[in-house]
């Protein structure tokens, strides 16, 4: 098996180990016969079947290897198996395998230093979670017991979770069915390509989407309000990069009316857009900084359940003498733990955000750009860092969404010719590891000129 190179990427395409179709066909039949699939159908799936992993490259018992440019689901930031995280997650068991959330431990003091020497000198404490959704579900509770409001306001283009709260604050379809929690509402944010606003610019499209924000503030009752919740950049959505100053613009409205702000770095946090944090790209336009930050996925690239809310030091004070009423038994899990510091040490001494904003700035843009110019199929380019989507339309001058038979025959074609895509409506997430390569770009990027090429002819 090939090895990393100290700057955190392959030294070459990894071996594949040889092929295993009987263990192929035992994990199908196993996972037919007893596992239950998340928003799926069950009768109808037939999942892809993931023997192994190195770097941005995964590959099947038939001996097959793939390209993973959906980063599994946009988590797998310093890409798979990297050895500084696997081996802290050894070390650590060795040592201690859990403890419980009420001790003082030092892998846990450890992570949450790393994390907050990079979130910035307004934020004091981590509370450790599972995972992103219950990071947002305690961001709510930590906002509506510090206003003594109830409501939250987030878009409709969102995914928080599939938790009580988070999935109400979700925006798309698949709040419909679990509307179970109370006091939420929603609202446009900005999308240009898509606007609910009629505006022909993006400074016209965040002006816009700031009067509508505040016209709902408004209607309900700023009084009532304990929090705004959005997606730094919202991801499950369509990467969709807000315009200059509307993040801005929203820590405004929330200082004006006294609302909580929680940015949601679940997807977008820790190298994903060439930032440690989303957030902290849009300095340019002004200082943004919520008062609360939630997180997961990235920071130690899903290799042991692990998420948070990163806390401001007004919020944290607020429970100096009051008791906060939350706790998991997992919180602060010690073989976490130690996955988060190896992770950011890792991207840190290895420089791996710096690569994935030179992959974005260098690679990505003026690839994707030329794919788009090339193929009527994609009727945008956006994103940032290792953070694309390309909008798939069936015709370029309506903006149509392409149909679901068209993405399902992009999907094939990828994964015939060795990639692995993330689709999501009509939309290609092309989302690699924060530790990618040019070549591998570059291997992607031809990959995505013959399956639309493929399925145009």
């Amino acid at each position: 098996m090939n090895d990393l190179t100290p700057t955190g990427v392959l030294s070459a395409a990894p071996s594949v180990p040889a092929p295993d179709p009987e263990a192929g066909q035992r994990a199908r039949e196993l996972d037919r016969a007893h596992v239950f699939h998340s928003w799926s159908a069950q009768g109808s799936l037939t999942p892809f079947v993931v023997a192994g992993g190195l770097g941005s490259t995964i590959w099947d018992y038939e001996g097959n290897s793939y390209l993973d440019f959906s980063s599994q689901l946009v988590n797998t930031n310093i890409g798979h198996q990297h050895p500084a995280v696997v081996n802290a997650i050894k070390e650590q068991a060795d040592l201690l395998t859990t403890v419980a959330p009420a001790h003082a431990n030092l892998v846990r003091g450890e992570a949450a230093s790393r994390i907050l020497r990079h979130a910035g000198p307004t934020f004091s404490k981590v509370f450790f979670t599972n995972g992103g959704a219950d990071a947002n579900e305690n961001a709510i509770r930590m906002a509506r017991l510090t206003t003594g409001r109830d409501k939250v306001l987030s878009t409709y283009r969102s995914y928080h979770g599939n938790t009580g709260a988070a999935i109400v604050a979700t925006g798309d379809w698949r709040r419909v069915p679990n509307e179970f929690a109370r006091g939420h509402v929603h609202f446009f944010g900005p999308f240009a390509y898509r606007s609910e606003f009629w505006s022909d610019s993006a400074a016209q499209e965040s002006e816009r989407a700031l009067t509508h924000l505040e016209r709902v503030i408004q209607s309900e009752g700023a009084n009532s309000i304990a929090a705004i919740l959005i997606e730094t950049i919202p991801g499950t959505a369509g990467v969709l990069v807000p315009p200059p100053g509307y993040l801005q613009g929203v820590r405004a409205l929330a200082d004006k009316y006294g609302i909580v702000l929680i940015f949601d770095e679940v997807m977008c946090g820790f190298g994903r857009t060439g930032e440690w944090f989303a957030f902290q790209g849009f300095a340019g336009d002004g200082p943004v900084t919520p008062d609360l930050i939630t997180f997961a996925k990235g920071v130690n690239s899903g290799y042991v359940p692990a998420g948070g809310v990163i806390i401001s030091d007004s919020i944290a004070n607020a429970f100096e003498d009051e008791v906060f009423p939350g706790g998991l038994t997992y919180s602060g899990h010690p073989l976490a733990m130690a996955s988060i510091v190896g992770a950011l040490d890792a991207m840190e001494s290895e420089g791996i955000i710096d690569n994935a904003k030179s992959i974005g700035a260098d690679h990505l843009a003026p690839g994707l750009a030329e794919l788009a110019a090339k193929h009527p199929l994609i009727g945008e380019v956006r994103g940032v860092g290792v953070f694309w989507a390309l909008d798939i339309v069936s015709d370029p001058l309506t903006r149509q969404p392409a149909s679901a038979p068209v993405m399902a025959s992009l999907k094939k074609e990828m994964l015939a010719r060795g990639l692995m895509p993330f689709l999501a409506d009509n939309r290609i997430h092309v989302v690699p590891p924060c530790v990618v390569t040019p070549e591998e770009v570059a291997t992607a990027l031809a990959i995505y000129d013959a399956a639309f090429s493929a399925v145009e002819a």
